[in-house]
């Protein structure tokens, strides 16, 4: 019932004029820097100037007309523009959708083709951000299709709560392509993916091992500190350097988590979204798990001086993203 809810108000534009004007649009400022690049630039200035390295997300997906299309395509190239000219430590990440996949895959070629060539001059980096079991396979075929043309400045999301992500770590391996480990946050039948938290939880230890072992410089994407902490373990226990990895969260959750990895060692990065989009973005993730409502809040407790009182449960590990 709170899920149909909250996905039903995220659709509606009286719901938003509401949520406007009262407190919740300055807490999700805190994960939603703004509506320009100017706000995303601003919030990645911030988080270098912590020690943070970024990736910047235009808000939006599913977008099935060219127009659309074409000006997601153009923020990117923008951001990009702004991230070479200003000397920002960050890239991007994107959803094939957001850039005419479901119009064609001919049209998100051409489309996405400006992008890459804009990364590719800056000597910039374009991650994928996997989107639900329908799109897994189509996201990781026009993935290979850009790898064997050539593409190497390029990366992929996998989701360990999909039955099928051993196989795709261990081809994105073989490849050498870049791979940023989540747990998925989609609703999905269980005959695709794993239901129960604890597999969904041995899911991601099994391959971020794999990753770390055999991987090309995967990015750990959680904020559960019970996976975090598999993650040290591992990296201590196989002598690995820290350079080899980065750990990865969402911008404004457990600042202080990620704080504290900086001073053990760890590369961080945090995930930057912005756009017109922020509500829609905001009210679908707490639909995806209602809990995650509990998990922002928690996030802002935890980081405060009350923080003791919270307790100490694994936190989300994220979407697509």
């Amino acid at each position: 019932m709170l899920r149909d809810s909250l996905i039903f108000l995220s659709h509606s534009d009286a719901a938003k004029a509401v949520v406007t004007r009262t407190p919740l649009r300055a807490m999700s400022r805190r994960f939603v820097p703004g509506e320009t690049v100017a706000d995303l630039v601003g919030a990645i200035h911030e988080a270098n100037a912590t020690g943070l390295t970024a990736t910047g997300n235009y808000l939006g997906e599913s977008v099935h007309d060219e127009p659309n299309a074409r000006r997601a395509a153009d923020v990117y190239v923008r951001v990009l523009d702004e991230i070479a000219a200003k000397g920002l430590d960050a890239n991007v990440s994107l959803k094939f959708t957001q850039l005419g996949q479901d119009i064609s895959e001919r049209f998100l070629g051409s489309n996405l083709g400006r992008v890459l060539e804009r990364s590719e001059e800056i000597g910039s980096f374009v991650r994928f951000d996997m989107e639900s079991s329908e799109y897994t396979q189509r996201t990781l075929d026009a993935f290979e299709k850009l790898w064997s043309d050539g593409h190497r400045n390029i990366g992929v999301v996998l989701q360990s709560y999909l039955k099928r992500s051993t196989g795709d770590v261990a081809h994105m391996n073989r490849l050498g392509a870049r791979v940023r480990l989540c747990k998925g946050a989609y609703a999905e039948p269980p005959e695709v993916a794993f239901q129960e938290r604890n597999a969904v939880d041995g899911s991601f230890i099994e391959l971020m091992r794999m990753l770390l072992d055999d991987g090309n410089y995967p990015a750990i994407a959680t904020h559960d500190e019970r996976m975090i902490a598999a993650t040290v373990d591992y990296h201590a226990a196989g002598g690995f350097d820290r350079d080899r990895f980065e750990f990865q969260m969402l911008h404004g959750v457990r600042r202080d988590l990620q704080q504290q990895l900086m001073k053990d060692g760890f590369r961080v990065r945090v995930y930057v979204p912005f756009g017109e989009h922020w509500y829609p973005y905001l009210m679908r993730r707490l639909a995806e798990r209602p809990a995650n409502m509990l998990f922002f809040a928690g996030s802002v407790v935890q980081e405060s001086p009350l923080g003791f009182l919270w307790p100490k449960k694994g936190g989300g590990g994220g979407g697509g993203h």
